[in-house]
């Protein structure tokens, strides 16, 4: 990694040469003096920017400190070298130690986790039953900041917590796993992956082995009492696999959804792109082995051609699995959703449903939601050497199918798309469409992306649709929209309130794109602008609103600051609500927070959950704010 990292800024630096010995000031002249005209996709060999917020600040530095990079940046500072490799990995700040708890030990939880991984249940309807949520309608309104936490040198925040008993198990950016005490915010344990866990935290039957992967596609089994290493395994032996999708654990299985960065390495002309094909594997829960891995692409792929740079072109490949498998025992399958394909012509499994036999890994059916749909980060940069002759439109099934009895009785499976479909098969008839309906003009960044909810007769499903390219067609409709599940008929749209226009923010977007999570209710849902904000079930009435996009004193006693809530949806349990806030990629704002909120009498003084550098208490935003479209800067693909 480091080598191929520092051959391809070395270029960029050396011809930077031109520009004159002087050092630029800022983080961003240096990008822009040294490193722009290379990497925005014009020079064989030298990734994408896109890539270097993918890989993070720790490579980028090693290799400018370490490696072959060395020579070419000897004029610059320590300083002015970790400020570059900062701006173009995405760290915000110097680590602060995080507070520990003390001798004692997080033991787990005497019974069973109630709320498994990403969507808090094998159906993956991230409906928290009131039981496990501690927490009545009437006290929403009364949320307050109980702890912040922040996550050291972090600039993004994306791993779903979870909670079993009275421990949050938690992933971050540098790849350190937490076992946080859910009523201080103080740190039981801690655990060191290789690199950024994005995954939530799975627990087996007795919830005392915890499962989780990392970015390089490494699945991980340790001890929830003290984080102890178990095992480890590569569940893909492609370069640029994978594990954002959460693992999820049943019957002495842990079923791992692979996905790539292969796209974003696809944008390099000197790329042979492309191989990866999607996939889950079955690991064995006890030992780490690999079961069986299913390929979301039958066929291996094989040359077909060379680009115009002479490199060989290889196909089919893609259909990536970004989400978390939802789980049928009883008819005996898992289904997951597929992105698009990397290569022409396009998989008729991509941007699709598929259904794998739980115990074999083999096909049962498959669903294709959008046939010839192949793109990639090439296509973005200008139509370079590798995009497919397709060229788009890049409308993954991001977001898990959802498992949703209806009141005869009748199981369907409902699934969203970045198309701003959102539509129900019968998984008894070979997934056969039921209905669809279409709730957003959708677009690479529009649609629904990370994850729906479903409970009390509704399915809740958030719309992103806010990021303006010019492409999209129609009325945009960031927010959160309230379907019936027997015929996909709107019940209520919540429009999202745009507190960008309202506070002035650079780099701010109202849309819904993060996961959502529903209770008894209500429905809670985070916004790419930083709000979290929580929705009446059965009208859509905005209950509560609080903006986490601003700095805080956290549990340590360091100074935090949020930023956009992507990708991770709130956590609702033992009494509390826990999100997190902040996501550096694209267009969104970064920041390095998770929250836990009660109600205020549980919670800490009003005074003090303020945020010191702006005072205020938190009023719910007028939702009737006019909307302003904007131009992405690349896509918000950082899956």
């Amino acid at each position: 990694m480091r080598r191929w990292l520092g051959a391809a800024l070395a270029a960029g630096l050396a011809a930077s040469q031109a520009f004159g010995a002087a050092a630029p000031a800022t983080p961003s002249q240096l990008y822009e003096a040294r490193c722009s005209h290379c990497h925005q996709g014009d020079v064989p060999r030298a990734p994408h920017l896109v890539t270097f917020q993918i890989m993070g600040a720790a490579p980028i530095y090693a290799a400018l400190t370490e490696g072959t990079m060395r020579e070419h940046v000897q004029d610059l500072s320590d300083a002015e070298r970790r400020a570059l490799a900062n701006h173009l990995g995405g760290a915000t700040r110097t680590a602060v130690p995080v507070k520990r708890c003390g001798p004692t030990v997080a033991q787990a939880p005497p019974s069973p986790p109630s709320l498994k991984g990403w969507g808090l249940n094998m159906e993956n309807t991230r409906f928290v039953p009131a039981a496990v949520a501690g927490l009545d309608a009437a006290e929403v309104p009364r949320l307050a900041v109980k702890w912040v936490f922040a996550y050291p040198g972090a600039s993004r925040a994306r791993s779903q917590p979870s909670v079993w008993g009275s421990v949050v198990y938690v992933g971050s950016q540098d790849g350190t796993v937490y076992a946080l005490d859910l009523d201080s915010g103080c740190a039981h344990w801690t655990f060191k992956a290789d690199v950024e866990v994005r995954s939530a935290i799975t627990a087996d039957e007795s919830g005392k082995r915890l499962f989780f992967g990392d970015i390089r596609g490494t699945l991980y089994a340790v001890d929830s009492a003290d984080g102890g290493f178990i095992w480890r395994t590569q569940v893909d032996k492609h370069a640029d696999v994978t594990l954002t999708g959460s693992p999820r654990y049943h019957q002495g299985r842990v079923y791992a959804p692979l996905s790539s960065k292969e796209w974003a390495s696809a944008a390099d002309p000197g790329y042979p792109c492309c191989t990866f094909r999607g996939g889950v594997s079955a690991v064995d829960a006890a030992d780490g082995r690999i079961l069986w891995t299913a390929h979301s692409i039958a066929e291996e792929p094989v040359p077909v051609g060379r680009n115009a740079t002479g490199l060989q072109r290889f196909a089919p490949a893609g259909a990536p699995i970004w989400n978390s498998p939802t789980l049928d025992p009883r008819r005996g399958w898992l289904y997951v959703g597929t992105g698009e394909s990397y290569t022409s012509p396009a998989a008729d499994t991509s941007d699709a449903v598929l259904a794998f036999d739980l115990e074999s890994g083999r096909l049962a059916w498959s669903h294709q939601a959008l046939a010839g749909d192949a793109w990639n980060m090439a296509c973005f940069i200008g139509g370079g050497e590798n995009c497919p002759e397709e060229n788009g439109p890049d409308l993954d099934i991001g977001a898990p199918p959802m498992l949703v009895r209806l009141d005869d009785g009748k199981e369907i499976l409902v699934a969203g798309q970045k198309s701003g479909h959102v539509f129900a098969l019968d998984p008894d008839a070979g997934g056969k469409r039921l209905w669809t309906t279409r709730i957003g003009r959708g677009g690479f960044a529009g649609g629904v992306h990370w994850g729906m909810a479903a409970g009390e007769g509704r399915i809740y499903a958030p719309n992103a649709d806010t990021v303006f390219t010019g492409l999209e067609q129609g009325e945009a409709k960031p927010g959160l929209f309230a379907l019936g599940p027997a015929n996909g008929e709107v019940l209520w749209y919540a429009r999202a309130p745009d507190a960008c226009a309202a506070e002035d923010r650079p780099a701010c977007d109202p849309g819904f794109s993060a996961a959502v999570t529903a209770m008894p209710g209500v429905v809670f849902a985070g916004a790419f602008d930083g709000h979290l904000r929580a929705y009446r079930a059965a009208d859509g009435k905005l209950l509560w609103d609080f903006d986490t996009n601003r700095p805080f004193t956290t549990v340590s006693g360091e100074r935090g600051h949020g930023g956009s809530i992507e990708a991770d949806g709130p956590l609702v349990a033992e009494g509390h609500v826990l999100v997190n806030s902040g996501y550096l990629f694209g267009d969104r704002m970064a920041g390095n927070l998770l929250f836990a909120f009660a109600p205020k009498v549980n919670a800490r003084s009003e005074e003090n959950a303020r945020s010191e550098e702006n005072p205020r208490s938190e009023g719910i935003l007028p939702s009737n704010s006019a909307q302003r479209p904007r131009k992405a800067r690349f896509p918000d693909r950082d899956y």
